[in-house]
């Protein structure tokens, strides 16, 4: 998605050779008329399957899926939550997650009455590196009995295996910038 791809390059921030910053458009300011055109490319990449749901992850991953959502009919977003709290519910699917981001483990939970037996599922995330959040949103809907029908990640680190592990499983990647390397602060895209 060249449009995004301009914007990584005219605003992200390469860190380091693993952390490319993109809060200033993405993950922590947002702007919505980027994600409006990220949530039509993922309709056009997966106009072939039906989508009962959209599943991400708290937080960044939120406002990504809500707008994909409106163009596969304003289906319902899940997202899973990292900590306990009184309001969710004691009836929840948990899965074990490894943060690559915050190099720490830690669970996901969903409610069971969020996502349903039979349901087809669509994962929407920011970014894929490892793959860890996407197996254990994948772990979730197969303890439902859901059927993951995709995955739609926006910046995918290429050079990471993440992609490559949920292929090798048989999952669906579609990825709207892949990086192959941010080798001396450079981003070179795959």
């Amino acid at each position: 998605m060249e449009l995004l791809k301009n914007k990584i390059l005219t605003d992200g921030t390469v860190n380091n050779e693993e952390v490319l910053k993109v809060d200033s458009f993405l993950n922590h300011q947002i702007e919505a008329a980027l994600l409006n055109e990220i949530g039509k490319e993922f309709k056009r990449r997966f106009a072939d399957v039906k989508v009962d749901r959209i599943l991400t992850v708290e937080a960044s991953g939120i406002a990504i899926a809500v707008m994909a959502a409106q163009y596969f009919g304003n289906v319902p977003v899940v997202f899973a939550k990292k900590q306990e709290s009184r309001n969710l519910d004691a009836d929840i699917y948990r899965s074990k997650v490894y943060s690559f981001t915050k190099d720490k483990e830690y669970e996901i939970m969903v409610s069971k009455r969020y996502i349903s037996e039979g349901e087809n599922v669509l994962i929407v995330d920011d970014f894929l590196a490892k793959g860890g959040a996407v197996l254990g949103m994948t772990d979730i809907i197969n303890q439902a009995g859901a059927n993951l029908v995709g995955v739609g990640i926006v910046i995918e680190k290429s050079y990471q295996d993440g992609s490559q592990i949920l292929q090798e499983k048989g999952i669906r990647v579609e990825s709207l910038a892949c990086i192959k390397s941010l080798k001396d602060k450079t981003i070179r895209f795959k």
